[in-house]
């Protein structure tokens, strides 16, 4: 039998030894200082194809609370209202952190509008084509009294889009065991609309024209260099 005094030891330098392990293996390298610096105001065009800024539509707006935390967490967040020619209407958010980790899910659109009095249904994966490529997203529906919202939105996190806590926690932990920590963005477009179907439709259409007018270096701040 090993003596208390020696078992204390023995523990003591199996938990140092553990401590010092995941000092070394800990990621250091950010992502975001590779980037360079950045300002959403001015990446995000106020104008491009048929859409331009609405100002007399605002997006959904937080309680003060909420907003305190969310400042705490993001370094920059982006709010807009968009409309077409033909009268549609658009909000788009974007919420850029350049350390990615678990406090990214408070702007997730299942935790953020039910904070503000909204019910969630119909959350699922799918897919829209923007720029050549297939864009995961997530859809889903937010309902308050008469107001019916169909959203969309997707993560970046690193030069990967993903979808639900198991895809961003796995993105999360590969970039960890390779050194780096990712930096994260969310994108989310909605509208008010009952006719769900052609919400979608025109927030594809909405996505699509986006990507097509942004230079390359900044629609990877949005999809990521690799999607």
């Amino acid at each position: 039998m090993i003596a208390p005094a020696r078992a204390s030891w023995l523990l003591f330098a199996m938990m140092a030894g553990a401590a010092a392990l995941a000092w070394a293996i800990a990621p250091t390298a950010r992502m975001a200082d590779a980037r360079g610096k950045f300002v959403l105001e001015e990446a995000i065009p106020a104008a491009f194809g048929e859409w331009r800024i609405n100002p007399l539509v605002a997006p959904l707006t937080v309680s003060p609370d909420v907003q305190a935390e969310l400042d705490k967490i993001y370094d920059q967040i982006l709010s807009r209202t968009y409309v077409n020619g033909k009268g549609d209407v658009v909000m788009l958010s974007i919420a850029y952190g350049g350390t990615q980790n678990r406090s990214m899910q408070v702007h997730r659109p299942e935790v953020c509008y039910p904070a503000q009095g909204f019910r969630i249904e119909g959350a699922e994966k799918g897919s829209l084509r923007a720029n050549g490529r297939d864009l995961p997203v997530m859809r889903l529906l937010a309902r308050q009294g008469p107001r019916t919202e169909p959203i969309t939105y997707w993560i970046r996190i690193g030069d990967q889009v993903v979808r639900g806590n198991i895809e961003l926690g796995l993105a999360r932990l590969a970039y960890g065991l390779g050194g780096r920590v990712p930096d994260g963005m969310l994108v989310r477009i909605s509208t008010i609309s009952r006719d769900v179907d052609r919400a979608y439709e025109v927030q594809n259409a909405f996505v699509a024209s986006l990507l097509d007018a942004l230079p390359p270096h900044t629609r990877a701040l949005l999809i990521g260099a690799s999607s």
